[in-house]
């Protein structure tokens, strides 16, 4: 019985792995749509959650600040998709994000990312955008299962070596 239920687990994990992936697709496809435009700069706005929906906004921007086109991605499961946001194309992001009109208009997880994502502009245009926003990378040994998983280990290392 622990078996089986090792098993499913196991495979529940594989699954939503191989479906991420392809939630990455489309992420880059859809990224690499918005590079294609010629804009200046694509802005990544995010506001990730683990167990509601999270939500991940793509701005593209002219020289100005102006919005060539958005796209949002929002949804709790690996099924979610990038949808395009046509009410922000054409607006400038600095006066967007200090709008409150505009903004109480949004849903709040939207709205979360687009200030996040002006929040990475104003940063990147007075160079105080640090080096860790960046870096992408994330090192899965890192992560909060793999550390208390260590320290049991070690403990128990500890405690057989004292016997």
């Amino acid at each position: 019985m622990i078996f089986l239920i090792g098993l499913f687990i196991v495979s529940a994990f594989l699954l939503q792995g191989l479906l991420g992936i392809f939630q990455i697709k489309n992420f880059s496809k859809n990224y690499r749509e918005l590079r294609l435009l010629g804009a200046y700069r694509i802005l990544i706005g995010k506001n990730p959650k683990r167990f509601f929906s999270g939500t991940l906004m793509l701005i593209a921007i002219d020289d100005n600040g102006n919005i060539k086109e958005a796209r949002l991605m929002q949804g709790v499961t690996v099924f979610a998709k990038f949808k395009s946001v046509k009410k922000l194309q054409n607006k400038n992001i600095a006066i967007l994000a200090a709008d409150y009109q505009e903004l109480s208009k949004m849903n709040r997880l939207t709205r979360q990312c687009l200030l996040n994502a002006y929040k990475t502009f104003v940063d990147f245009k007075t160079k105080k955008l640090s080096a860790s926003a960046y870096d992408t990378s994330k090192n899965v040994f890192n992560m909060p299962l793999f550390t208390k998983v260590s320290l049991l280990i070690n403990n128990l290392k500890m405690s057989l070596s004292k016997n």
